[in-house]
């Protein structure tokens, strides 16, 4: 994953409510399959491991945030414990065709919730983040963004 995704995943992890951070946390997953695949195709066995591993970090997220006491976090609980058998299944064999299971599942579930983010009208989950607007600007297709409050206490209150 490039350092521009990551930058625009931190932003918007600060910006979300708790919906859009599944939806977040399924692109981190589906982005890092995709190292997976670039890595084994270009036959670096170090890199591809350590794709998988991330993504297996992101499935502990989405394990460790559900709650039981829901019959869809059991069936959630069961389709995550699916993804990471065939992340194993690939590490082993070394081969992406469980990576394309598990891209088939993800992608399911993300427009799922893409759908709930647009009618969930919580707000963000992180409080006494900066605001940051972003545009283009002037020159050519580039991005600007300004932070306001740049001065501002941002990690403990007084």
């Amino acid at each position: 994953m490039t350092k521009e995704y990551k930058q625009q995943f931190t932003l918007r992890i600060t910006q979300a409510n708790k919906t859009e951070l599944i939806v977040i946390l399924y692109e981190i997953v589906l982005a890092y399959i995709e190292d997976a695949e670039t890595a084994l195709a270009q036959g670096d066995i170090t890199e591809f491991r350590e794709a998988l591993r991330k993504v297996r970090s992101c499935f502990g997220e989405l394990i460790a945030s559900l709650n039981l006491e829901y019959e869809l976090a059991a069936r959630l609980l069961s389709l995550y414990l699916y993804c990471n058998r065939e992340l194993t299944k690939a590490d082993i064999r070394k081969t992406k065709e469980p990576l394309a299971h598990i891209n088939s599942v993800i992608s399911k579930l993300l427009a799922a919730y893409r759908e709930l983010a647009g009618q969930d009208k919580s707000g963000p989950v992180m409080q006494n983040t900066q605001t940051v607007y972003a545009g283009l600007t002037y020159g050519k297709n580039s991005l600007s963004e300004n932070l306001s409050d740049e001065g501002a206490n941002r990690g403990f209150r007084a």
